[in-house]
């Protein structure tokens, strides 16, 4: 029987099996940054084991730091003093460590691929949910939690439970503006936020096959709110192509040996899931979620539906909605294009492209937040700066900003945000916030509109 993407990676990285038990394995990256790493370094230090491999650990800072005059000390004393202590702990363990205003510093998700620290047959590890990004590439990658991040340092192993197999093959042609977001949203809402638990999964098919690396990232990155443990794309030409000559990567010869290992991880033929859905791609319509988590999707011009269900009804009290309600003229007051699932490049040219000689509405705040210091040199470079800010966009500098919150970045109460963000969590965005998912051509429009509109009918 052949084996699944999945499996060939997993398998090539046991170290040990334990006896009717969990797996020994080995992990080839460890991405950090300062909310869950300080208690890891403590229970190191408190325990004297020294960090085992500091040059297979990357560290940056995202999670809590602002988006405006970073070159000024943090005035939040909570965010300054992690900032202030992962420097220290990376510094103290000779970790490479990108803080504010260095050259490469940004989002983990983001730079991780952009420096080319990321490549297909790895496995990837960071203490972040929406590590699931990175297997955009064909690696397997998924978040930990703290005490096993203490695991990762002191051994650069984790002692796991093999995952079971789960495929979404989507075929067929994507219709005009419809983008790797609503084609996830649309996965999450027709299978649902349980779909995936206990399974890492890969998505294949001509979608995934025709998309760029950026959108592949989309996709994988949000893998987690279908609950599964991550999410895989085999890797092909559009991922070398990606990897090739970029900071980290691998040069010459062993750019060579390389490609012939990366060339021999898709999925065989004969390979067996544990389970497979399949989806048409040309079903697919530009999409947005009404509740308060990311299943709770629906195509832009449908209504709400009229499910019986005490948690759904009130998901729809706190977003302030009503069963069989259409959200087209839907009046928005915030509008966020940024986070790990869409800060690249690519996002900001679609949006860019919209909203070129056209003005914000007057009742919209609308956030533009670069992944990375590089996302940042590119849309200035590209002149996307420019059409942003004449129509009164707000240019920020990189970070998670206001995905989550833990920054000035929040939205006030009661109020609604349609967010290129992972999650519309109650209070995601700021306590008593109501969050609208969305891809960066739906956000671009609303900020346009001011409110909701049917994207699929300004489009040439």
């Amino acid at each position: 029987m052949g084996k699944t993407l999945f499996d060939k990676v997993w398998d090539s990285h046991v170290v040990d099996q334990i006896e009717n038990g969990p797996q020994i394995l080995y992990i080839d990256k460890h991405l950090i940054h300062e909310v869950t790493s300080p208690q890891a370094f403590a229970e190191l230090n408190a325990r004297k084991i020294p960090v085992f491999r500091p040059k297979q650990i990357l560290a940056t800072a995202d999670h809590n730091t602002p988006t405006k005059d970073q070159h000024l000390p943090v005035k939040d004393l909570l965010s300054r003093k992690q900032l202030k202590q992962l420097a220290e702990n990376c510094e103290a363990n000779d970790i490479e460590f990108y803080g504010l205003g260095h050259k490469y510093n940004g989002i983990v998700h983001v730079i991780g691929p952009e420096l080319g620290v990321t490549q297909p047959g790895m496995t990837i590890v960071c203490g972040d949910s929406h590590t699931s990004t990175h297997g955009a590439f064909g690696s397997i990658a998924f978040g930990i939690g703290t005490s096993q991040v203490a695991q990762v340092f002191a051994s650069q192993c984790l002692l796991l439970k093999k995952p079971k197999k789960l495929r979404v093959t989507v075929n067929g042609k994507l219709k005009t503006g419809v983008l790797p977001k609503d084609v996830i949203l649309y996965i999450i809402a027709k299978l649902g936020t349980n779909s995936g638990t206990g399974y890492f999964c890969e998505y294949a098919g001509e979608v995934f096959e025709n998309m760029s690396m950026e959108g592949r990232m989309t996709v994988c990155n949000m893998s987690i709110e279908m609950g599964a443990r991550g999410g895989m794309i085999a890797p092909d030409e559009t991922t070398f192509e990606y990897v090739k000559d970029r900071e980290f990567a691998p040069k010459g010869e062993e750019w060579d040996k390389k490609l012939v290992y990366w060339k021999s991880l898709p999925t065989d033929n004969d390979a067996i899931f544990d389970q497979e859905y399949e989806f048409d791609g040309a079903d697919i319509k530009p999409m947005i979620t009404y509740g308060t988590n990311p299943g709770m999707g629906m195509k832009i011009n449908e209504e709400i539906p009229a499910l019986e269900d005490a948690s759904f009804e009130k998901s729809l009290e706190y977003m302030g909605f009503k069963k069989g309600q259409s959200l087209l003229e839907q009046p928005i007051n915030w509008v966020f294009i940024g986070s790990c699932t869409n800060s690249r490049i690519e996002d900001f040219r679609v949006a860019a492209d919209y909203i070129k000689g056209k003005q914000k509405a007057n009742n919209v705040n609308a956030l533009i937040v670069p992944g990375s210091q590089q996302v940042a040199q590119q849309i200035i470079k590209e002149g996307l700066s420019t059409i942003f800010t004449e129509a009164g966009f707000e240019l920020r500098q990189p970070g998670c900003s206001a995905c989550l919150a833990m920054n000035d970045d929040k939205i006030p109460e009661g109020e609604y945000c349609v967010s290129t963000s992972n999650r519309n969590f109650e209070g995601r965005q700021g306590q008593g916030a109501r969050t609208i998912l969305a891809s960066p051509l739906v956000a671009a429009a609303t900020a346009i509109e001011g409110k909701i509109i049917d994207i699929t009918k300004h489009l040439n």
